[in-house]
């Protein structure tokens, strides 16, 4: 007899594309009075469709914000450190708290430190550099939880150890959309969940022999890859999450409907 199953449903952020201007302009008139430009619009626009699809853990933002992230950062200019760094709290604030305002506990996805693509002219060493860019970034991720932002998921090109190794706390997750097997080892060694696209389930559970795996984070998950999974965990193990590049709506509810299933 078959048995119906309810996996847990989790988003990793969105990129929403452009607005036309006119729809843009009459968003900014409806929210006169905060800081409304595209980049809150697109903020606003990557967690909405999560909320109305019902996502039981959404996350705002993603790769998006990497200029509202370098404009925040004290002794970057031009995308070359230049300076010891700082952060400037207060725009980092207003995001915050129009994440919580739009829903109470959800997360941020951010651009992962070495995804802004920052030049170092002024440390010259490598140690020291990951010392100064992993501290302004708990600054500023410590600014936005006092805001109501809870944690954190840090979208990387490719996971490095000594950036994974200084952000490693339980309020942030590191995300790579297509891991290798080097770059899922590091994600491994430090973190005991792990996200991943189906056509990468086999290299997950190969390496769940030498690592911790207590959670699979499944992107764009279909019944075959949450079958899959279930073979090697429980399914209180297994989320069914979502990094959305399209701009569709439908892309979170076709999301949620799958987390529900009979097996």
């Amino acid at each position: 007899m078959s048995k119906r199953l309810k996996l847990a449903t989790r988003g990793l952020g969105a990129e929403p594309g452009i607005p036309e201007v006119a729809e843009l302009a009459a968003w900014i008139a409806e929210h006169r009075g905060t800081a409304a430009d595209l980049t809150t619009y697109r903020l606003f626009q990557s967690l909405g469709p999560q909320i109305a699809a019902g996502i039981g853990s959404p996350c705002a933002g993603g790769k998006f914000l990497q200029e509202r992230i370098l404009d925040c950062i004290i002794g970057v200019s031009e995308k070359r450190a230049i300076d010891e760094l700082g952060v400037r709290k207060a725009a980092l604030a207003e995001v915050g708290y129009g994440i919580a305002a739009q829903r109470r506990n959800a997360w941020c996805a951010l651009p992962a430190p070495h995804a802004l693509g920052i030049v170092d002219t002024y440390f010259n060493d490598n140690e020291e550099w990951t010392g100064a860019i992993a501290g302004a970034y708990i600054s500023l991720m410590r600014t936005m939880r006092d805001a109501g932002v809870p944690g954190h998921v840090l979208i990387c090109d490719k996971a490095e150890e000594p950036e994974v190794a200084a952000l490693n706390r339980r309020e942030v997750f590191f995300f790579q959309p297509e891991p290798d097997r080097e770059s899922l080892e590091v994600l491994m060694e430090h973190q005991s969940s792990v996200a991943s696209g189906k056509d990468h389930l086999p290299t997950v559970f190969d390496l769940a022999n030498e690592y911790d795996l207590r959670k699979i984070l499944i992107v764009d998950a279909d019944l075959n890859a949450i079958n899959l999974a279930l073979t090697h965990v429980d399914p209180d193990q297994v989320v069914i999450a979502g990094y959305c590049t399209e701009g569709s709506d439908l892309y979170w509810e076709e999301l949620e409907k799958l987390s529900s299933f009979s097996r």
